[in-house]
């Protein structure tokens, strides 16, 4: 029953074409063309890399290398016994300038005086440039002395 009154009455209830040369698009492809587009690919994670805070590396005043060497002396004086130590270093960042600052905990293993690097046990080296700070219940007795800061 054809329903000439309509604007396309007389092609409705016409059979759906169905192409002999060419497969038919699955639903799932089909839906894909009409998903959001972006016409700027990488723009919003270049964005969130913008926006991405670094921090500057700051410098280390004479007493605050003067504690950190002190520190060292003490762990490889102690290493046998593999001292507890909390370190905080700078990473420096691979994308932009500046980093962060990092504190690791552990038992120290070795210093590599050649490379310049503190293992832990656990195998986490760190650059002995990078370092801020140490701590530990080691170092107490030089905590209580001018390296204080």
């Amino acid at each position: 029953m054809r329903n000439n009154n309509t604007k396309y009455g007389d092609i409705i209830e016409l059979p759906h074409h169905v192409s002999q040369k060419r497969p038919q698009m699955t639903l799932h492809d089909r839906a894909a063309q009409f998903s959001p587009f972006s016409a700027l690919t990488g723009y919003e994670d270049a964005l969130g890399e913008t926006a991405r805070l670094t921090n500057k590396r700051l410098g280390l005043s004479e007493d605050r290398q003067a504690k950190i060497n002190e520190c060292l002396r003490i762990i490889l004086k102690n290493i046998s016994e593999r001292p507890e130590a909390k370190i905080t270093y700078f990473v420096p960042d691979t994308l932009k300038s500046g980093g962060e600052y990092v504190t690791a905990n552990g038992f120290v293993r070795h210093i590599d005086e050649c490379a310049l690097l503190i293992i832990f046990t656990d195998g986490r080296k760190i650059p002995i440039a990078d370092i801020y700070d140490i701590e530990g219940e080691i170092f107490r007795d030089i905590e209580n002395k001018i390296f204080c800061l």
